[in-house]
């Protein structure tokens, strides 16, 4: 396909008579517009306090039985008792629970 040849000078004799237009015309003072402050949104920290346990939980990952932080002897042999009843391996992990005040 063929192209049209466009005169270069034609075009910059053009352009430069915009430019003269441009520049004579009155200017008009552009008005800034007033800059908003962004308001800050801080997140309130809430403060969440947690409690330790051991909890006993078989195959599935189901939470069997529940002991105090402090009673990690008897969450073992609950374990191993109901690995031995059932016949599917329990296991004892530690549970931290939100405490409500």
């Amino acid at each position: 396909m063929a192209r049209k040849i466009q005169n270069r000078i034609q075009l910059r004799e053009e352009a430069e008579a915009a430019e003269r237009l441009e520049e004579s015309a009155p200017k008009k003072k552009k008005k800034k517009a007033k800059a908003t402050k962004r308001k800050s949104r801080a997140k309130v920290v809430k403060e969440v306090r947690l409690k330790a346990f051991w909890g006993v939980f078989n195959q599935s990952l189901r939470r069997v039985a529940l002991f105090e932080y402090d009673q990690r002897d008897e969450a073992d042999q609950k374990a191993e008792a109901l690995g031995k009843s059932q016949k599917t391996p329990h296991f004892v992990q530690l549970v931290k629970e939100v405490i409500e005040e």
